[in-house]
């Protein structure tokens, strides 16, 4: 009709999405006031707000404290990332020198570390450096792909009018990196939150969401922890969503990443070379420790916290104690360890078929990832009592927590593999008269391999924190349990053991997984169309 506007079909659709959250939100209340789910362990919502609204006068104080020390440690977090990236994209031999490093913080459980920290450090020194050490990772990967994957064509334009490194990485590199780096800084923003979290929990005072967290499991109040788990992830979120405004901001004005990429800058190098530079990223952690612990000395921290690489060694093999310390981590690695590849596997099988459904219905799939944008912010600290409070303190905890620590990045891993997928591809399946789901197994499966990978590599180490933070707050076993009990007894031989021993196993797992990916890419998987 004349002068009448219909929705136009992007409306339906968010119409839509949001008449389904609202569901979802009327199912939560529903099964909260008849406890349906392990009679209350999960409130209402208005039962949450309504806690909330009661303990509003704790909050400030413990919000401003995580959010203080969340921000500090993010900013020089990813500062020190930016530099390294600048450095690796600069002088190529540096990725594979710091590669050791990388992985390492990038597989190092941020648990393992928060004792050590919190001995070494006062104030709000642990939060802020455990904040900062977990935003590393993400946006060092993102400064380097920004800074070397950019169109070949206009470093060679920059050349050719008499454009020297400088020139091109002011130009062109630093430009094309930007819309990279935002999206790193997206992913590193929760990473600071629950870096800061998981100190707080470990120093047993002074103000933070976590210490209000912990503060509050002997009330066995569901309200008012979930009230704590939702305010920890509106702050996670928070950071979040600013990255994402910046970047929608920022991006708007500037011009789009090339999809032709190359620039590379690569350098040849001979395989004595390449040997010698594996031996010094191998190397590198281990002097990297060694000068830490030297610096903490100098600084006035007591030696009798502090274990060098040499000293560790020597107190491994010990016949002072009355049992070896190997035999006591090699025990509680035992009970670990299963259950992290069982809910690394699990939590990948999840994602995999969540990925599937959302690709079979897109209304599930628009409903399904800012769900999973949600889980992905709240802190895994602030998780672990509510599950508690759900599944007990068994295995089905451990697996509960790990499955969740696993599931966002690979459920948005796979998801975007398989939205890749050319729709030339998939047209020809439907013109021989393949269904859907034919389609997905014959092509979209194959084609995502790739990604699927990559977020097992990316889950690995994740799953073991996972499962290390269950057994610390809720089962009592394994290395999580042997951790908090070096602490709380003061053996700090033991606890360095069990740090440096979560760091290998976090490692070995991370390139274990890395293999075998090689392997099955190089045997299974469906090459891109060029």
């Amino acid at each position: 009709m004349p002068g009448r506007r219909w929705p136009s079909a992007r409306h339906a659709k968010q119409v839509r999405v949001g008449l389904a959250w609202l569901a979802l939100l009327a199912l939560w209340e529903v099964a909260g006031r008849q406890q349906w789910v392990a009679g209350g362990a999960l409130p209402s919502l208005s039962g949450i707000i309504g806690q909330l609204i009661i303990d509003w006068s704790d909050y400030p104080a413990h919000i401003w404290a995580t959010v203080r020390t969340s921000l500090i440690g993010f900013v020089i977090g990813n500062v020190v990332a930016v530099m390294a990236g600048l450095l690796m994209a600069s002088w190529r031999p540096a990725e594979r020198l710091l590669s050791g490093v990388n992985v390492t913080l990038f597989a190092m459980p941020p648990i393992a570390l928060t004792p050590i920290l919190v001995i070494a450090f006062d104030g709000d020194a642990p939060r802020i450096v455990l904040a900062a050490l977990s935003t590393y990772y993400p946006t060092m990967v993102a400064t380097v792909l920004g800074l070397t994957r950019v169109d070949s064509r206009l470093l060679d334009l920059v050349r050719l009018y008499g454009g020297g490194r400088l020139a091109t990485l002011r130009s062109v590199r630093l430009r094309h990196a930007v819309p990279t780096l935002l999206a790193g800084l997206q992913i590193a923003a929760p990473n600071a939150v629950l870096g800061s979290l998981l100190a707080e929990f470990g120093s047993g005072s002074g103000a933070g969401l976590g210490h209000y967290l912990i503060g509050s499991l002997g009330r066995g109040d569901p309200q008012r922890l979930w009230g704590i788990g939702l305010m920890a992830t509106a702050i996670s979120a928070g950071f979040y969503l600013a990255i994402l405004l910046l970047a929608r901001l920022w991006v708007g004005r500037q011009a789009p990443v090339q999809e032709s990429v190359g620039g590379g800058d690569n350098v040849s190098m001979s395989r004595g070379s390449r040997v010698l530079c594996l031996v010094i990223s191998m190397l590198l952690p281990v002097l990297l420790w060694w000068v830490a612990v030297w610096g903490l000395e100098r600084v006035g921290v007591s030696s009798f916290v502090l274990r060098s690489p040499p000293e560790l060694v020597a107190e491994l093999f010990s016949t002072m104690r009355p049992e070896s310390l190997i035999v006591v981590v090699g025990s509680a690695l035992a009970q670990t360890v299963p259950w992290c590849l069982v809910g690394m596997l699990v939590g990948l099988a999840f994602a995999l078929l969540l990925a599937i459904a959302g690709t079979l219905s897109p209304m599930l799939g628009r409903v399904l990832m800012p769900l999973s944008l949600v889980t992905q912010s709240m802190p895994l600290v602030a998780l672990t009592p509510l599950i508690v409070l759900i599944f007990g303190r068994d295995g089905a905890t451990i697996l509960a927590i790990t499955i969740s620590v696993t599931f966002f990045p690979a459920y948005v891993t796979l998801a975007k593999g398989i939205a890749l997928v050319p729709s030339a591809v998939r047209d020809g399946v439907r013109v021989l008269g393949g269904s859907r789901w034919r389609e997905i197994r014959l092509v979209s499966l194959p084609w995502s391999l790739p990604y699927l990978c990559a977020a097992a590599r990316l889950v690995a180490p994740r799953a073991f924190l996972g499962v290390m933070i269950a057994e610390w707050l809720a089962t009592g076993t394994g290395v999580g349990n042997l951790l908090n009990v070096a602490r709380g007894s003061l053996d700090f031989g033991l606890v360095w053991a069990v740090v440096v021993a979560a760091v290998l196993v976090s490692v070995l797992l991370y390139l274990a997984v890395t293999f075998v990916e090689r392997w099955v890419l190089k045997r299974y998987a469906m090459a891109p169309a060029r």
